[in-house]
């Protein structure tokens, strides 16, 4: 038996209980030591022989899928799997499965840093500060403003129960929603356009798909408030990144907090220069709880499809 372990959190040395389970289920793993996520080529060399595949944010096309045909089983370390080709998959009888809920209130948790970091320019006040300058800059509130979350799966919920703490009004949207819950949480369910219209901070929580790419756009951009803030910790590519520079530099839109881009590691960037943009590196998830609870859960789906028991987690 032959495993691939991508997640660049999860290394060769590391005395992780799910790696060690892991080490006794399969005698050979292979580990991705790029520091990065892997890309086609590199993906499809590093599975040949493997039987399954513990994946981090690598891109699983359908010539990757193809060329690996030995591979079971596909067990992402984390929610998303819009890097999977999903169709290939299946028709190469591989199962699919992920890890939801399991980092959800560690991304919150970054996602609610990155709107307090923008409303109160915590970065720049750090790096002029620490140059010896005793800036005094203004920023804004969160108490009694509202909040639009784009997405309301376990990590939209998690952030909604966060803001709820600063007393901010709190707006959903998401085809799925669950009305009895959001109304029992004091959250009002919203259509895209009233979300976007009535926000002073929108958080971005979907995955990326046909429906979603790009869904925050020149046109949405332009029915939000002046000013509003918003916040990516779900994919890069649900935002328009040269349209949100053009509004972040005309005033129309107050700030942007990023942890995901278009491309991953992102090239040079001209909202890198702006200092209403503050910036993560995909690391939304990577607190200790949730390295280790995505861990866990990956390996066991990974544990379960090879060994013929069924996987509640799989697609």
């Amino acid at each position: 038996m032959k495993i691939l372990v991508t997640p660049t959190s999860l290394k060769p040395d590391s005395d992780s209980p799910a790696l060690k389970k892991l080490r006794s289920f399969a005698p050979e793993l292979v580990f991705n030591t790029t520091g990065k996520p892997l890309g086609e080529e590199a993906l499809a060399a590093a599975l040949d022989g493997c039987d399954g595949c513990v994946a981090g944010l690598d891109y699983f096309t359908a010539g990757v899928i193809e060329g690996s045909p030995k591979l079971r089983v596909i067990s992402r370390y984390g929610a998303g799997f819009d890097r999977v080709d999903l169709d290939a998959a299946r028709k190469k009888n591989i199962v699919v499965c992920n890890t939801p809920g399991a980092g959800s209130r560690s991304v919150a948790e970054l996602a609610l840093a990155l709107l307090l970091c923008v409303a109160r320019r915590v970065p720049l006040a750090d790096r002029e500060t620490k140059g010896g300058l005793w800036p005094r800059m203004q920023g804004i509130e969160l108490f009694g403003k509202t909040i639009g979350i784009l997405g309301f799966g376990a990590i939209g919920r998690a952030m909604a129960q966060l803001a709820a703490g600063f007393s901010m009004k709190v707006l959903a949207c998401d085809p799925f929603i669950d009305r009895l819950y959001v109304e029992g949480q004091g959250v009002e369910a919203v259509d895209f356009q009233g979300l976007i219209s009535r926000s002073d901070f929108i958080s971005l929580h979907l995955p990326l798909n046909g429906d979603t790419k790009n869904i925050i756009c020149a046109a949405s951009m332009e029915s939000m408030k002046k000013g509003a803030v918003i916040i990516n910790t779900a994919r890069g590519g649900l935002i328009d990144e040269a349209a949100a520079y053009d509004f972040l530099l005309s005033g129309r839109l107050g700030g942007l907090g990023l942890d995901v881009y278009e491309t991953e590691p992102p090239p040079p960037s001209p909202l890198f220069a702006l200092e209403n943009v503050v910036c993560t590196p995909h690391c939304g998830a990577h607190t200790a709880e949730a390295v280790k609870a995505m861990a866990d859960t990956a390996v066991e789906n990974l544990i379960d499809v090879l060994s013929g028991r069924p996987c509640k987690h799989a697609l």
